[in-house]
């Protein structure tokens, strides 16, 4: 079905009058801001490419004025709500879509197998598409991400900040662990940016679009991926000081030396900060150091 803009559950005076009647109470503790701007609803359903042979997942979708654009161009969409009070408005909102599946439950505790397999066509590609809770995005990114779920893509929301350190490249202040933990498995950029003042309540920082789009295998062929992560979060732990001396932290003063080592033969020196290694240079450290695995 196609729908007008007046129609749209994206507009402030529809969505403050589904709240009114419906006597809704925002819950901090789930991080609920709700988008009621049909340009920026229209980018997002456009920078994630659907058509009618995707699948869509999203997490917290509110009393659905993103779902409402995701339905109208995918082929079916499963939404993951944990506020129960938002179940019968999204009822009322979408009952006139056939191809929407509701779930009350925290994403974090299914097992998506299950309900993926619940889709009308599982064979067809999945796309996350979502705008996450702010308090709780990272856990659920990463969650997702490290499942064995095959999602295509990502085309998420979330704090400007988030978005820009899981961008980020090598020797800036924003690149970091996380950077490194969703690009390995991930192409990803931000799209577009956010403003605050098209969510109800407002909230206190501007947002982003992060597009990820999952690759053919692993950025960096590694010979073993948690020894590698393990690594990777060592040389993190205090940003301003030297690879070495965040290593010795990790790994024992004792060990400098053999340390010292590795790194020649890897041709990475001990003097620098995390920050200035790419992710193919991660990958050669935490080889050169497997022998330090438990």
């Amino acid at each position: 079905m196609t729908t007008t803009d007046i129609d749209r559950i994206a507009n402030v005076i529809r969505t403050q009058d589904i709240l009114r009647r419906h006597d809704f109470n925002f819950k901090k503790k789930f991080g609920q801001n709700f988008l009621t701007d049909h340009n920026i609803l229209t980018k997002i359903t456009q920078t994630a490419e659907l058509d009618k042979t995707t699948n869509v997942i999203e997490i917290g979708p509110g009393i659905g004025s993103l779902t409402q654009y995701l339905l109208e161009e995918a082929a079916e969409v499963m939404a993951f709500e944990i506020d129960k009070t938002l179940i019968p408005i999204l009822d009322e909102t979408l009952t006139n879509y056939d191809n929407f599946q509701l779930v009350n439950a925290d994403v974090l505790k299914v097992d998506l197998n299950q309900y993926i397999a619940k889709f009308a066509h599982p064979e067809y590609p999945i796309k996350v598409v979502a705008n996450l809770p702010y308090y709780i995005t990272t856990p659920i990114l990463m969650h997702l991400i490290e499942s064995k779920i095959p999602f295509t893509e990502f085309v998420v929301m979330m704090q400007k900040e988030v978005a820009d350190r899981i961008a980020a490249r090598p020797n800036s202040k924003a690149y970091g662990s996380l950077s490194i933990a969703v690009q390995y498995y991930l192409e990803a950029e931000v799209a577009f940016t956010v403003p605050r003042t098209v969510f109800v309540p407002a909230p206190n920082v501007d947002s982003a679009i992060l597009k990820m789009t999952r690759r053919d295998k692993p950025l960096v062929d590694v010979q073993d991926e948690d020894w590698f992560f393990k690594v990777m979060h060592a040389t993190f732990v205090h940003r301003r000081k030297t690879l070495m001396n965040n290593l010795q932290a990790a790994f024992g003063k004792e060990n400098k030396a053999v340390m010292e080592i590795q790194l020649a033969q890897a041709k990475i020196s001990p003097s620098i900060r995390a920050e200035a290694l790419t992710i193919a240079e991660f990958g050669k450290l935490s080889d050169a150091l497997i022998s330090f695995k438990d």
